[in-house]
Order: structure tokens, then sequence, then C-alpha cells
């Protein structure tokens, strides 16, 4: 079973939401995975070392024992655009070492994540971007859509980028925030009809602290899997 890279419409679309939603279903169908996510910026000091929330919601899905520095070897402290916050740290960014990292650590088997940072073509450096990571690992694409607003246009765009980095478009997950969408299920419907590849779930609002396994169920991992 192949890995996937995961991105979004923009930031705080939940990605890692959804992300730990498809860890977690596979783990309940007795399919080991992983999620990496080579890259955060907003991480809090710990007696530990800088932790990102979303690096450990990962590895608390995954229920691995790997280092935490090898789920995110990159821990940028402020919650800033990765180029700008590993600029500042002094830190060089660059897609051929991050898709190095990830394919080091990527298991051979199980259903497998690896999440990027805000949208698909936020940028690592001063020539390249997410997508080149992505690209670089050749991995097929989850995309996350917050409903709200203006997310058809930027599912569209972001399914047309993906599309021309040669990449496909393994599924898509519609996720739903705490105020609701006027329209939203014409919304879900539109974006069903048009986005090239298949719907993996409609994730309501489950609260603040949702319950991992509620979220697992609303998605089906069946189409991930057949995907030799």
């Amino acid at each position: 079973m192949p890995a996937f890279f995961v991105t979004g419409t923009d930031t705080e679309v939940g990605k890692t939401f959804c992300s730990a939603a498809l860890l977690t279903a596979a783990r309940l169908a007795g399919i080991p995975g992983l999620g990496l996510k080579p890259i955060a910026a907003g991480c809090e000091k710990t007696p530990e070392g800088w932790r990102n929330e979303d690096a450990l919601a990962l590895i608390e899905a995954a229920g691995t024992d790997l280092a935490y520095d090898l789920i995110n070897p990159y821990a940028l402290a402020p919650a800033i655009a990765p180029h700008i916050a590993a600029a500042e740290a002094g830190v060089t960014l660059d897609a051929s070492t991050v898709a190095a990292h990830c394919r080091a650590h990527l298991p051979a088997e199980g259903l497998n994540i690896v999440e990027g940072a805000g949208g698909w073509l936020v940028p690592l450096n001063d020539r390249e971007s997410f997508a080149d990571i992505a690209t670089a690992l050749s991995l097929p694409v989850i995309l996350v859509v917050r409903l709200q607003l203006g997310c058809i246009n930027h599912a569209l765009l972001t399914a047309q980028a993906v599309a021309q980095a040669g990449l496909p478009l393994a599924g898509w997950i519609a996720n739903a925030g705490p105020d609701g969408m006027n329209r939203q299920q014409q919304n879900i419907d539109t974006l069903t009809a048009r986005l090239p590849c298949t719907r993996l779930g409609c994730m309501p609002w489950l609260g603040d602290t949702p319950n991992m396994q509620a979220a697992a169920a609303q998605l089906d991992i069946q189409p991930l899997l057949a995907i030799p």
C-alpha cells in the first residue's frame, strides 16, 4: 500500500485532524500506519525540546514509539510561514533533504502519511514549495477541503496544481467547521462532481476535542487501500 501526501486548501483547514482520523481508521481495521510531519512551524518549548501539536497528534493516532525527531525533524518555533521561520532560525529547508528523510522512515507496509504545512504551494525556500516534497516522493495526494465560502475555487485550483505536478489526486475530504456553511451540501455536491478523485468522507464538526474513533468512522479508507 502506498504512502500519501496530505495537503489542504489553506492553513487551519483540518489537515492534521483528517490525517489522524485516517491513521485511526487504518488501526481500527488492523492496518499499521505512520504519519510524518517533516516541517512544522508553531512549536512549544518542552523539557524534551520543541514540540508541535500536529506532530504529536499524528504520533498518538499512529501509536508509534519512534523518536519525535524522526516524525518532525524541522520543529520551528513561531507559527508563521515555514520558510520565514526557517530563515529566522538559520535553518535551510530543501525538498530533496526533506524527501530523503521521509523516504528513510516511511514503513514499507501499511497506510502511511506525509503531512504538509499550510497549502500546496507554501514556500520552502526562494525556489521550492511543499509541492516539491510531494513530487520528490512521487506520492499520491489527499486534499482536505475546509467547508467555507471560497472552498470550491481553492479546491479546484489546488487539484489543478497537483495535476500539473504530475501527481495523482487519491481522494479528498470535506471538513466542516464549527459554524457550518451556507448551502453546505450544495457545495459538497459541486466539489464531488468537479474534483477528479474519490470523496473519502464528509467530516462533521465534532467539537474542540473530538473523539478520534468517531472521526475515523466518517471516512472510507478502502479507495486508498486499492491504489497499487
